[in-house]
């Protein structure tokens, strides 16, 4: 990468660094198909409640994390860099973490480079995919825990008198799984900040 290049992307990053994590939450919530109308204090209240949930979640589930406590195999695999994936949970034909090493260790190096151990330490990235993973199995193998999800946010599909048909949050559910893993892994900040760092880092690398 060209000295310029790299400059761009250092001051690129340190801008992201300077929202803090709750304005991701927003951020990603409100880039989510289906809430391009949604007003800051809804989209404010849905990112809150879910990073609470998830943070709630890590707690109870103990001191280790990792996919094995769901069942479910790890795969290591390269190919991720493209769609930006640093880990993906498939359920079928047997449930499995896909973890993408090209995408971990470009977000290692990045860390690094970018002086953000403090927050992010070094192999901390992996543990933190596959904790993210395995929030999104834990919630998609258990229903009431879904529903608990659901209630948290507070979200209506439907209100007939006192009836009242908890809704879905797109996003909802990545954001619990990101807040989650920064649980789980001790980090000092939200993966969806060295995630949108990764992101510059993919875009200056394809630009150079």
């Amino acid at each position: 990468m060209s000295a310029a290049r790299s400059g761009a992307l250092r001051e690129t990053c340190a801008r992201l660094a300077e929202a803090d994590d709750a304005e991701f939450g927003v951020r990603l919530l409100g880039n989510t198909p289906t809430h391009e109308a949604r007003g800051p204090e809804e989209l404010e209240r849905w990112a809150e409640a879910a990073t609470a949930f998830g943070t709630e979640l890590a707690a109870r589930a103990g001191p280790h994390g990792g996919a094995g406590r769901t069942g479910a195999r790890v795969v290591e695999r390269d190919g991720g860099l493209d769609a930006l994936l640093l880990a993906r949970y498939v359920s079928r034909p047997v449930p499995t973490v896909e973890l993408y090493t090209d995408t971990l260790a470009l977000g290692e190096e990045l860390a690094g480079w970018l002086g953000w151990r403090t927050w992010f330490a070094a192999g901390a990235l992996r543990g933190a995919a596959l904790a993210h993973e395995e929030a999104h199995c834990l919630l998609h193998g258990d229903a009431a825990l879904r529903r608990a999800l659901r209630d948290r946010l507070g979200h209506s599909a439907l209100r007939l008198g006192r009836l009242r048909i908890p809704g879905h949050v797109a996003g909802a559910d990545e954001l619990a799984a990101h807040a989650y893993a920064a649980a789980r892994c001790g980090l000092g900040r939200t993966p969806l900040l060295l995630t949108a760092a990764l992101a510059s880092a993919v875009r200056a690398l394809g630009e150079d």
